[in-house]
């Protein structure tokens, strides 16, 4: 009789409108991967194990397999929301007890955890407090919002262009041939005493801001009494000024820092004196601080200033770089996180470090995978053991900051198998019924 069949085909007719229903509820959820619905035939055993002319028992469902294709990238105004752009899984972690998931939607707790909205942290690599990533076993990523400490400079470098034109500052005798000029002592409050001048700002040990200006002197080595061979060198004396004070340099002129030779070319020659034998394009530059800045037991920060690529041409005084590596100390103002899973932090100080690194997960059978709700996965013998790596590496895809991934599930699709389903089930319910008029007619046999 067809009713084993019908009652069958009921059922599994009920079972994938189950699936198709829960697809479709779950179409505006994060990360979600659509099932689908598996049938197989069904036939009794025979005792003599002979199939041939036997007419099957129904179907059944064979299985209910989530379909791990991917979905759509909708971008968000969350800096924490990450989107997986190909294979993996977050891995999370809920007291030690690990799951993974494909939604990417995470906000920070109280202790500077990054959590999703069941409490489950993000797990990854961890960077120290110099930026190093620790790519052992991936932990819980807390993110480290304490201060950036400041950093004292200890390098300026200065490419800049001085005027060959320019004239010596100081008093020149007209009838002279060559013209004798007197040099005018050096004043920072006064410019004719000087050609050319810049200024930058350089940090002590505690992230003190300092002032330094430098002033540029062209030497008369005319006037010198033993003129100088061929190439002729011509120098500059340096000077400079700490917060408006002057400083007692070492340099060959009075209260001079420094001072800088050029070729007949307009190529730096040498600077004296050098900061060191490997170095002979610069020249220590000692800072006197009054902030309780110490390095480590003083009151002066030394620096080494570097003039390589400085040119005396005849044209116009200019700066071309002017930097220094010092800062101040920083606060964590933002955070995004890049392709390859490194989250940067973004400081008040214009710097910006490593924090840590988010890690994927991957399966040679995720369907093999359990479920658990609340878009989560659990590792099973079947998935096989989880192939753990930073994100754009093996069969790991991408990942993308300020965005989600959509669910997967193709809701025009499944309004049409919803359709197909429900006549599936009204032609076997027709069956039954079918089944039951034939058997109403032998009972009614006289």
């Amino acid at each position: 009789m067809g009713f084993q069949q019908g009652l069958s085909g009921l059922n599994a007719a009920s079972k994938s409108l189950d699936v198709i229903g829960n697809n479709i509820s779950n179409a505006s959820t994060v990360g979600f991967k659509q099932g689908q619905t598996q049938f197989a035939d069904v036939y009794a055993n025979s005792l003599n194990g002979s199939s041939g002319g036997t007419v099957g028992i129904g179907t059944k469902v064979s299985g209910v397999v989530q379909q791990f294709t991917q979905g759509n990238i909708s971008t968000t105004n969350n800096p924490l929301d990450i989107a997986i752009n190909g294979g993996g899984f977050f891995r999370m972690s809920t007291n030690g007890a690990i799951t993974y998931s494909r939604n990417g939607q995470f906000q920070l707790d109280k202790q500077g955890n990054i959590v999703n909205a069941q409490g489950a942290q993000l797990t990854g690599y961890v960077a120290n407090s110099a930026g190093v990533l620790s790519t052992g076993a991936a932990a819980p990523i807390n993110i480290n919002t304490a201060d950036i400490p400041p950093a004292q400079t200890a390098i300026i470098n200065s490419v800049m262009n001085l005027d060959s034109r320019k004239l010596v500052p100081g008093t020149q005798t007209p009838v002279a041939i060559p013209p004798v000029i007197t040099p005018t002592a050096f004043s920072p409050t006064d410019p004719t005493t000087y050609n050319s001048s810049t200024s930058i700002a350089v940090f002590d040990s505690l992230g003190n801001s300092h002032v330094v200006q430098s002033f540029f002197v062209k030497v008369d080595n005319l006037n010198a009494a033993t003129p100088p061979t061929a190439p002729a060198t011509i120098e500059w004396d340096v000077f400079a000024t700490v917060d408006g004070v002057l400083i007692a340099g070492t340099g060959a002129t009075t209260n001079s820092i420094g001072r800088i030779g050029f070729d007949n070319l307009g190529k730096l020659t040498v600077a004296t004196p050098p900061f060191a034998a490997t170095d002979p394009k610069a020249f220590k530059l000692t800072v006197p601080v009054g902030t309780g800045a110490v390095t480590p037991i003083n009151t002066t920060v030394d620096i080494k200033y570097d003039f390589t690529g400085t040119t005396q041409f005849g044209s116009d005084f200019s700066v071309s770089k002017n930097t220094q590596d010092g800062y101040a100390s920083g606060k964590l103002s933002k955070f995004n996180t890049a392709k390859d899973g490194t989250i940067v932090g973004s400081y008040t100080n214009g710097k910006t470090a490593v924090l840590a690194q988010v890690v994927l997960a991957n399966f040679t059978n995720p369907n093999g995978l359990q479920s658990t709700g609340d878009n989560q996965w659990i590792e099973t013998a079947t998935s096989g053991n989880a192939l753990i790596g930073p994100p754009n590496s093996g069969s790991l895809g991408t990942l993308t900051s300020s965005a989600t991934e959509d669910s997967n599930t193709d809701l025009t699709g499944e309004l049409v198998n919803m359709i197909t389903a429900q006549r599936v089930y009204q032609a076997n319910a027709q069956t039954i019924k079918t089944q039951d008029q034939v058997l109403q007619t032998l009972v009614n046999l006289r």
